[in-house]
């Protein structure tokens, strides 16, 4: 049975995409170069069908970007330089959903602490440093970073942390031990402080813990669908010496960032 031939605009209908696109893709490497007619029009094959699901399976779990390089890597025979990208996108993921339990754990210590400073009407940069187990200047540096926001007193100039402030403090510290970078802290509290709390922040993290439960799903059909990939290229390879896909480049993966 011969390989059948299809024009841009069936490549394109098969997915719901413009030919513009197929072409598009075609260009950017996320499909294999086309034959071409005598007159010079595209011609595709299943192989192509192939590739266009993998992609459409791979940027919902890795972003557009990651598998752009991904796809691109496997039609350049490079295979192991895809995996390496797949890797990447494996670790962050696993790096997303630590840093998802350092808060929820953080907020839950928040929860049940009933510090006597957050009694009071506000603490001053020492006693506060003190009871965290930092240094004055580390939280200087949370300030500048716009993690913690502690007003001057008007008549002394001194930073006096408020109760707000305080639990800022804390939820920064806990954050810090989990790894987390002080500009994604900067950012939750900036959340925290919205929501006048942090309870309200429970159903954005329900909503995190499913989108990483999600990306984690989605990552096991892109890898279904790259793995269907890999197996048409080996099958319609021209010949054993060239397994289209199955050449491993020692060249160092451009891992998208």
């Amino acid at each position: 049975m011969s390989e059948p031939r299809l024009r841009p605009v069936d490549l394109a209908r098969g997915q719901g995409l413009s030919t513009q696109a197929i072409r598009n893709y075609e260009e950017a490497g996320i499909l294999p170069p086309a034959d071409r007619t005598p007159s010079g029009y595209r011609v595709y094959t299943g192989l192509h069908v192939h590739a266009l699901r993998a992609f459409a399976a791979l940027a919902p779990a890795h972003g557009h970007q990651t598998a752009t390089a991904i796809m691109r890597a496997v039609n350049e025979g490079a295979v192991e330089d895809a995996l390496a990208v797949i890797d990447d996108s494996h670790l962050q993921l696993r790096t997303d959903r630590r840093t998802l339990t350092a808060v929820e754990q953080a907020l839950r210590d928040l929860a049940d602490a009933e510090p006597a400073v957050t009694r009071s009407a506000g603490t001053f940069v020492g006693p506060l440093a003190r009871q965290l187990g930092v240094k004055p200047a580390t939280l200087r540096k949370w300030e500048r970073a716009g993690v913690v926001r502690p007003p001057r007193d008007p008549a002394t100039g001194y930073r006096v942390y408020t109760p707000a402030d305080v639990r800022d403090a804390r939820l920064a510290h806990q954050l810090r031990r989990g790894g987390y970078l002080l500009e994604h802290i900067a950012t939750l509290l900036d959340q925290v402080r919205a929501a006048g709390g942090v309870e309200p922040l429970e159903a954005m993290l329900e909503d995190w813990r499913d989108r990483l439960a999600w990306r984690g799903r989605a990552m096991l059909s892109g890898a279904a669908a790259l793995d269907a990939y890999l197996q048409e290229r080996a099958e319609t390879s021209p010949a054993p010496g060239r397994q289209a896909g199955m050449r491993i480049s020692h060249a160092k993966p451009s891992t998208p960032r």
